[in-house]
C-alpha cells in the first residue's frame, strides 16, 4: 500500500546524535513548528496546546537548567550518563517546550460539567498530536528530533528563564537538529496483540 501519511510517519524516528546545522533557516523552522501546532486537532477546537520554541544559546539553556535540577536529585556517581544525555540535547540546533494552556482546559470544564473530569486527559490527547504533528514535520525536512520529559523537574525554572505564563503546563521537550547518525531499526510487537478487527 502506497500512503503518504504513513510515509511520513515512518521518517519519524528518535533522533539521539544531533547537531546545529538545519536544512531549514531558524524561521522556515520555527513557521513549520508552529503551523504543525495550529492543526494539531483539540478537543472541542479549545485550541489549548502552546510552544516555546528555541533556538541556539536559548535551546542550550533549557539543558543547562534541566541538567541543575538534576544533579540535585541523582546521585553525583551515577551522574555521567545524565549529563552524556543534556549535552546530546543541548548539541542540536533547538529545542520546542510543549506546554497545554489550564485556562483552557478550565473554561471547558465551566462550560461542559458533565465532563468536567475528562478534560485533563482530551488536553493531554491534543498535547500528544501537537509533538506528534510537530516530530512528523520536522522529519520531512530531514530534520532531527527526540522527545524527553523532565516534568516537573525543572518546570519552575524553564518558566522563569523564558517567561512562560503561570497557567500553562509543562508537557514535554524535544529537542532537534541535523541527523548525525543513523537510524537504528525499530521494531513491532505481534499483531494479534495489538489489534481486534471484526466484522470484515
Amino acid at each position: 500500500m502506497t500512503n503518504k501519511t504513513l510515509e511520513l510517519l515512518m521518517k519519524r524516528r528518535s533522533q539521539y546524535a544531533l547537531g546545529k546545522t538545519l536544512p531549514l533557516s531558524a524561521d522556515q523552522a520555527e513557521a513549520l513548528i508552529k503551523e504543525a501546532v495550529r492543526q494539531s486537532p483539540s478537543s472541542y477546537n479549545s485550541q489549548s496546546s502552546r510552544a516555546v520554541i528555541l533556538f541556539g544559546a536559548e535551546s542550550e539553556k533549557v539543558w543547562t537548567l534541566i541538567e541543575a535540577e538534576l544533579r540535585k536529585i541523582v546521585p553525583a556517581d551515577a551522574f555521567a550518563s545524565t549529563e552524556a544525555k543534556m549535552k546530546s540535547f543541548a548539541a542540536g540546533a533547538g529545542t520546542v517546550l510543549f506546554y497545554e494552556d489550564q485556562e483552557a482546559v478550565r473554561t471547558l470544564q465551566e462550560q461542559f460539567p458533565l465532563y468536567a473530569d475528562a478534560f485533563p486527559g482530551f488536553s493531554s490527547h491534543s498535547s500528544g498530536m501537537a509533538q506528534l504533528a510537530v516530530w512528523t514535520a520536522l522529519a520531512e525536512e530531514g530534520i532531527g528530533a527526540s522527545l524527553q520529559h523532565y516534568s516537573p523537574i525543572a518546570d519552575a525554572a524553564l518558566a522563569e528563564a523564558f517567561g512562560v505564563p503561570a497557567g500553562w503546563k509543562l508537557i514535554a521537550q524535544m529537542p532537534f537538529g541535523s541527523n548525525e547518525a543513523g537510524f537504528q531499526e525499530k521494531t513491532f510487537i505481534d499483531d494479534d496483540a495489538r489489534f481486534i478487527t471484526l466484522g470484515k
